[in-house]
């Protein structure tokens, strides 16, 4: 039965698969995205030493034997809850904005946000001859670039936020995350040519996608199976101070900044527009988790020196259960250690977040441009010198 499954999917036109995948992730990560407001206020909880939330007990799915107590201790049941509220609660337009745009400007949000996953390759499978291909939904040789330019549209829709709010807080709030944008976006750029020279040697045909990274770092031989973050830590260094900026993270919130601008660019929202920028924040965690992994992390790969494919004829080899080179398996247990890796940087995120106080606006300008952008072109020079060197 899902032998004929798959191949009558892979039987559709590829126009008709490449919605049908489209959704799929979209309906994986917008959830998913959502789920990560309760896991941060868990994690809150965790570092502050209280239970958090764990009140909301359904009548029926709480009296469930065993499931239903861990579940409504989790506080999953809150964010059943806190979707509900936000979803049906009057959703109140102040009379002051900018009504059209104020309403496109949480859509906007959403966009780059859920397109940028396009590029961005979450798992592997092996095909007939026993080579491992990449499940993405475009595998295309500008993959990175694509991540960037569709990333940096994000900052438009706070812009749109602020000044269709027509209140000096949220405007204030679209400078700021304006200003952060420019300030870390070369920093994180520059961060990033390091490894694409590295995996681009004279006499290969240059390419921009992560598949390419990521196989890289799956290749036999010492530099080949090592992960670029220890490679080029200060480039994974620099990359993973600019995420938390670029997503408006804590100490890096500036955009928002409760203390002094109340909300921000989202002071005037509410209601399930208000939820939108969250889920929009979230999501952009998710991708730049994503992203960070696939340069430095190696991707699907478990363990450096240990590629996917590795791995699988081990546990082959070991347990002699011939489905464990089926293409599905393969490609869920590489889906799995992606995944795994990704959740343990959201948790990062939000741990520092609650552990690191907010930086002022004039030091988050100083960090940017004075402290990251000589960095990172440092550490490109030393860079190009010793790829220079080292392919003689």
């Amino acid at each position: 039965m899902l032998s004929k499954m798959i191949d009558f999917y892979f039987s559709l036109p590829d126009i008709v698969r490449y919605i049908i995948q489209g959704i799929a992730v979209i309906c994986f990560l917008f959830p998913v995205g959502a789920a990560c407001s309760m896991a941060e206020r868990k994690v809150a909880a965790w570092a502050q030493d209280r239970p958090g939330p764990n009140r909301a007990r359904p009548w029926l799915l709480a009296r469930i034997p065993i499931i239903g107590p861990i579940l409504g201790y989790f506080g999953i049941f809150n964010l059943m809850a806190d979707g509900g509220k936000l979803l049906f609660r009057e959703d109140i337009t102040p009379g002051h904005v900018n009504k059209f745009y104020f309403v496109m400007a949480p859509i906007v949000a959403m966009t780059p946000a859920l397109s940028t996953i396009v590029f961005v390759p979450f798992g592997a499978y092996l095909d007939s001859a026993g080579q491992i291909l990449p499940v993405m939904l475009a595998n295309v040789d500008i993959g990175i670039l694509g991540v960037f330019a569709l990333a940096s549209l994000s900052v438009y829709s706070l812009i749109l936020a602020g000044w269709a709010s027509n209140s000096k807080y949220p405007f204030l709030g679209a400078i700021r995350a304006s200003a952060q944008l420019i300030s870390y976006e070369l920093s994180m750029t520059l961060a990033v040519v390091p490894v694409l020279l590295w995996i681009n040697a004279p006499g290969t045909t240059g390419s921009l996608s992560l598949v390419r990274v990521v196989e890289f770092q799956s290749q036999p031989g010492f530099w080949g199976g090592m992960w670029f973050v220890f490679i080029m830590p200060v480039s994974a260094f620099i990359f993973l101070i600019t995420i938390f900026a670029e997503t408006n993270r804590q100490p890096f919130d500036m955009p928002e900044s409760e203390a002094d601008l109340v909300g921000g660019y989202h002071t005037e929202y509410g209601s399930y527009k208000w939820s939108l920028f969250f889920v929009a924040e979230y999501c952009q965690m998710i991708v730049g988790s994503g992203i960070f992994i696939l340069l430095f992390l190696g991707g699907w790969n478990p363990l450096p020196w240990i590629p996917l494919a590795d791995l699988v004829n081990w546990l082959h080899d070991l347990l002699h259960w011939q489905w464990l080179l089926h293409p599905i398996f393969v490609g869920l247990l590489s889906i799995g250690i992606f995944v795994t890796k990704v959740l343990i940087f959201i948790f990062i995120f939000m741990w520092v977040r609650w552990t690191l106080p907010r930086f002022r606006y004039d030091q988050v300008m100083r960090i940017g441009w004075q402290r990251l952008l000589p960095l990172s072109i440092a550490n490109l020079v030393v860079y190009i010198i010793a790829i220079a060197l080292l392919q003689k």
